[in-house]
């Protein structure tokens, strides 16, 4: 599922922001042994895989068990897109041989999941950089921008018209109608919701009182499951606004908002301005753990702020042997420049080099 309109663009972009040193092509054809980042015959593990967790990454994994399974015969891998809050809880349970997840472990989770890992922790591995749009399905109303305050009235549900006057300040050319809001949003709990929750908390403190969950804790709302629902509900019903991860609003053909950033600029949502923003991130980790920070009040002139980390979760220690090669072979895979650029043309932005380059370490020190 290749978004072709955007994808050469989005690589130039990114190559420009990034300083990626390679990118996506529509051949589909295994890469031969020697290509960087490709996988080897000592990468190559056998049997069968389980995953599950994040939905907003659905598409990329599915893009890298592919390319993975095209190079490694013998390998059966089964990602199953549950949502972020379902997926840790699968791997806590060892039901799951690792986790994706739209946020890191919160410190409540971490013990659980380091007493899964003999030997070891549980560790948050950076793998897809997900912006998150702001999409909505209003007939006759385009080019929509709106601040993190009106964003927050709106879904706080203190702003229940379009053409209430907070939007109207935002949009003052705009011709606005008199339709009734309805809001969308995860039902079932997702790191997308915790990051969406917390752009908020981060930059409408005053009119967002909610604070930032997996789980949707504002009243009134339609809730919908997972990404693909979420976008299903808002192409189905007029009057309505959600947050959707960038690719999944690509695929739908929804409209997407442009959002003021602490610069005071409405960036439109591209590559290039998810990658401004992802680019001043900060890893607050420790050693192979690689949490990461986002600045969402970025000052970065065109960063557009709302961009979500999705993590794999997987033990530093303690995989079982059968498992171990498979694990290191598709994560491994997945941070190679190669696995990064794959993701270009599916609507996310690649790790910045000097991440990815961290992610391929810690998933060599795998043990």
């Amino acid at each position: 599922m290749k978004l072709q309109r955007h994808g050469a663009i989005a690589c130039l972009a990114l190559t420009a922001v990034l300083g990626l040193s390679a990118c996506g092509s529509d051949n589909n054809e295994p890469a031969s042994a020697s290509a960087s980042g490709s996988a080897s015959a000592a990468d190559c593990g056998k049997g069968t895989l389980n995953a599950q967790g994040s939905s907003a990454q659905k598409n990329a994994m599915a893009e890298w068990i592919k390319a993975y399974q095209q190079k490694c015969a013998g390998t059966t891998i089964n990602y199953e897109a549950s949502g972020s809050g379902a997926g840790i809880q699968a791997f806590i349970a060892g039901t799951a041989d690792f986790a994706g997840s739209d946020s890191a472990l919160k410190p409540e989770e971490q013990p659980q999941a380091d007493a899964k890992c003999t030997g070891g922790a549980a560790l948050n591995l950076p793998m897809v950089i997900g912006p998150v749009a702001v999409v909505y399905n209003v007939g006759g109303l385009d080019n929509l921008q709106l601040k993190p305050a009106t964003l927050a009235q709106i879904f706080a549900g203190k702003v229940t018209k379009w053409d209430d006057p907070a939007i109207k300040a935002d949009n003052p050319n705009a011709t606005l109608p008199a339709t009734a809001i309805q809001t969308v949003h995860r039902s079932d709990e997702s790191g997308t919701t915790d990051n969406f929750t917390k752009f908020l908390s981060k930059t409408a403190a005053t009119d967002w009182t909610f604070g930032n969950n997996k789980a949707w804790k504002a009243p009134g709302g339609l809730g919908a499951p997972k990404s693909d629902g979420v976008a299903a509900k808002v192409k189905s019903t007029e009057g309505t606004i959600s947050y959707v991860e960038w690719s999944y609003a690509e695929n739908s053909g929804l409209k997407k908002a442009k959002v003021q950033n602490g610069a005071g600029e409405y960036a439109e949502l591209t590559a290039e301005s998810a990658g401004k923003t992802i680019a001043g991130a900060k890893i607050e980790g420790q050693g192979d753990d690689l949490k990461m920070s986002i600045d969402y009040a970025t000052k970065e002139a065109g960063a557009y702020p709302i961009v979500l980390v999705t993590y794999e979760i997987v033990c530093s220690k303690g995989i079982a042997a059968d498992k171990l090669p498979l694990v290191k072979g598709l994560l491994g895979h997945a941070a190679s420049t190669e696995g990064q650029a794959e993701l270009v043309e599916l609507g996310y932005a690649p790790l910045p080099d000097s991440v990815r380059t961290k992610v391929e370490t810690a998933v060599k020190n795998l043990g």
